[in-house]
């Protein structure tokens, strides 16, 4: 059988310390997250008109597809950004994986 996983991705400012990132993170998993993975990027991008190139935080949110809205509106309350990124997939994942994902 194939189990299924969310998988929401974000970025945060690259000004942010890793204490910053990891009390965002926090929030997350305190919402409903399973796990949470983030690493440092680069991003270049257009805003306002203008090309702009910024370091910035990944975050990779995995959450089951049932809590998936839960945790998207508390990253669009508690994000920095006025117009931040929030993608997600949902991805097929191993049972006990998935089992995991919906026991956190």
């Amino acid at each position: 059988m194939v189990g299924q996983v969310c998988i929401i991705q974000t970025t945060l400012p690259g000004s942010w310390l890793e204490a910053e990132v990891g009390a965002f993170c926090q929030q997350m998993l305190e919402a409903g997250a399973a796990c949470i993975q983030h690493s440092a990027i680069h991003s270049i991008y257009r805003w306002g008109g203008q090309i702009e190139a910024n370091a910035e935080w990944h975050l990779q949110v995995k959450v089951t597809p049932t809590k998936r809205e839960e945790i998207i509106s508390i990253l669009e309350k508690k994000h920095p950004y006025e117009t931040p990124q929030i993608v997600w997939i949902i991805a097929e994942s191993t049972d006990d994986y998935s089992s995991w994902v919906e026991s956190q």
